[in-house]
This record gives C-alpha cells, structure tokens and sequence, in this order.
C-alpha cells in the first residue's frame, strides 16, 4: 500500500504512522494550497492521533533548472512548517467516544486551535484545518501488485479489486493561501514532504513522507538487490531528513533504486531505460528526493502525478499543477513509469478509483465507514521476497 505499514517501526505505533500525502491546488479557490497527510491505516472509531508526536508538513520553494534535462530540481533554502500536536483523549463525546483537541503552528508563527473530528475545523489567518477520521482514498490493488514482484512479471488483472475498500485513517487537512501564509515572495512552485517526529524539545524523527510507494515498492528487497541483504532499508530510510540524506546510508538506497529500477523494467520483457555503464538508472537521483512537486499557479487536475518530475527529466516546461490530488490513480503512474519509461500501453493494476472518491469541497475526504471491515490478513505487512 502506498505507505502504509512501511517498516517495523511504523508497524509498531500506527497513530505514527504515515500512510500517504497529497498536495494540490484548491479545486475551487485559486491561490490556496491543500495539504493532506493521512496516518494509521486500517483505523477503527476511536482512533486518535498520537499525543506524543508531532505532525509535520514540511514545504520549500522549488525552481526548475530551464531548458537543460536533468534529475535535480534547485531546491530553496526557506522552509515553511506546519506542525500539529494533539492533546491527550478527554471525556466522551454525546456518542461515547474520546474527544481529542489539536493545534497547528503555521511559518507566521500563528496557532490554530480545533477540534479533532469536527466538522467545522479550525480557522486562522489565511488557513484553514481539519483533522480527524475519514474514509482512506487511496485505492489499489495489493495482493496482485505484490504477485507482480513476488512472480517477476504482471499480475494485473483488467478488473482489479480495491484492497483498501471501506477502510478508514486518520487524516490532516490544511488549505492555505500561499501569498498570506508563505509570503508572497515565496513562488509558485513547491516541494513538499510529511514527517512525523516525538515531541518535546528535541525531536527525533519517527517517519518520513514524499512520493507513494517509495518505502513499499521501490524500495522492497526483491531479491535483486545483492548489496543489501539483511537490513530493512525502511526504517534506517524513515529517519532520514526529506530534504537532506546523510551520507551513511546513501550508497545503500541507491543501490537498491538501481537494482529495483531495472527489475521493473523489465516486468514486460523488454528493456526501455537506458542505465549507464555502473548501473545507475536515470530515475534514481529524481527518486531520491523525495518529495512531492506542485505548481499552485496552474489550475487544479487530477491524475498529474509526476509530471513535473517528467519534465525536468525531459528537459521540457510542465503543463500540469503536479503533486498528487485525492483521486490521483498513482499505482498506474508508477508503474507504467518504471516498467515502460512511459512508451508503451498503461499498465494498470484494474482499479482507477476510490470506492467512494475524494470530493472538491473542504475537508475533501469522505466521511468515514463507521463499520469498516476487519483488517484484511492477506496484506502484507513486510516486503514481497522471492
């Protein structure tokens, strides 16, 4: 799934755990940015978010190199945060359950207070949030996307079944306008990241978020990957800083991209990515940073996932806003990336949306399934290893 369960950690304290992000311009107010950071999958009534931890939103302006192809986009120095804690659970509410609060701190330095599954959310200068327990957008199928790399080739089928139908999280909202909230000196263009971290004067980072499927897919031990055979890259990945990877573990990610990326391409039997003479894939650079792109200037639209990404590597402008939207069909963006460099028929996993989709009014994901399906024992919770 697309990062949800993503390493032993992550596994060990869902409230912590980062199952997906999404950034796109509001579909309706030009100039406002939606955030979306979703956590513990497969939540039940009362989930409630961690009150030890600190949820963080992690943006920097982008500039995209002109006219040269290239995997690296120029990355600013300025960060805007937005980090939310949560309160310790209080009384019941008038159904019986556990009533939490949260507060935002937005790059102003402003505090937004708000009520954790309220409707109305919270309200401050140029932004406003919601947090509590909605219906999980995402939508894929897992059991075969995990055959596909268990068997080596595509295990599709025309038809596939949503492995996350009727299943909850715990969700963040945050729209804000950019020229209020991030000064209107800050562009257009950004990357954004999600973390979590424990709270208290000096954080430690539990787990980190930027492009789906990175942990869960491109980063799986396959059996590929001879250079690293005994450590689960996730959890040693999850700590790293989304903007800025230390140089300890680097070799380590690269070489599992590397070996990863050509396993990929060749799931249809034929080679469509040109690796250099050591190995190095084109995409492992671009995946590396690992963040979403969004361009709040162009209008809203979905399925413009990686899109920036392709551009840059093409050395072309962008058309699209990027980023990821609620109803984005990622499973078939990346797959048909790194299986067919994007030159052959979409490869699809039979699922093109949720059960219920994201609408494109605030808070924007569905009202949650009150009665959700008991956690389903077929998905995996660790890599798919031959």
């Amino acid at each position: 799934m697309s990062d949800h369960l993503s390493g032993p950690r992550a596994l060990a304290d869902p409230a912590i755990d980062l199952s997906d992000l999404y950034a796109s311009p509001s579909p309706s107010r030009p100039g406002q940015l939606v955030l979306v950071m979703n956590v513990f999958p497969l939540a039940r009534p009362p989930a409630l978010f961690s009150d030890a931890a600190s949820y963080r939103f992690r943006v920097h302006p982008v500039a995209i190199p002109a006219g040269r192809p290239g995997p690296r986009f120029d990355v600013g120095a300025d960060e805007y945060a937005i980090t939310c804690t949560f309160s310790p659970p209080a009384g019941p509410d008038g159904n019986g359950l556990p009533t939490q609060r949260g507060t935002c701190v937005l790059p102003t330095g402003e505090s937004v207070p708000f009520q954790v599954n309220d409707e109305r959310g919270g309200r401050g200068h140029g932004v406003r949030i919601y947090a509590g327990l909605r219906l999980d957008p995402f939508f894929m199928d897992v059991p075969k996307e995990v055959e596909t790399r268990t068997t080596r080739r595509l295990a599709f089928l025309p038809k596939g079944t949503n492995t996350l139908d009727g299943v909850n999280i715990l969700t963040i909202v945050v729209e804000l306008d950019v020229a209020r909230v991030l000064g209107p000196g800050s562009g257009t263009v950004f990357a954004v990241a999600a973390e979590t971290v424990t709270a208290g004067p000096y954080p430690l980072r539990l787990e980190r978020l930027g492009r789906p499927e990175v942990k869960n897919v491109l980063l799986s031990d396959n059996g590929v990957d001879t250079a690293n055979t005994v450590v689960d890259l996730r959890d040693l990945y999850n700590q790293e800083d989304p903007f800025l990877l230390s140089p300890t573990y680097l070799g380590a990610y690269r070489a599992r991209l590397n070996a990863n990326l050509a396993f990929f391409d060749g799931l249809d039997g034929q080679l469509d990515w040109l690796v250099q003479p050591d190995g190095t894939h084109p995409l492992t650079e671009l995946l590396l940073a690992d963040f979403l792109v969004v361009d709040v200037a162009k209008p809203y639209a979905e399925d413009c996932y990686f899109e920036i990404e392709r551009a840059l590597l093409e050395g072309r402008a962008h058309t699209t806003c990027g980023g990821r939207s609620l109803n984005d069909d990622v499973i078939d963006t990346l797959y048909t990336l790194i299986v067919n460099a994007n030159r052959g028929p979409r490869v699809s996993d039979g699922v093109d949306h949720a059960t219920v989709p994201a609408s494109h009014e605030f808070p924007y994901l569905a009202p949650p399934n009150q009665n959700p399906p008991e956690p389903n024992p077929g998905i995996p919770t660790a890599a798919a290893r031959r």
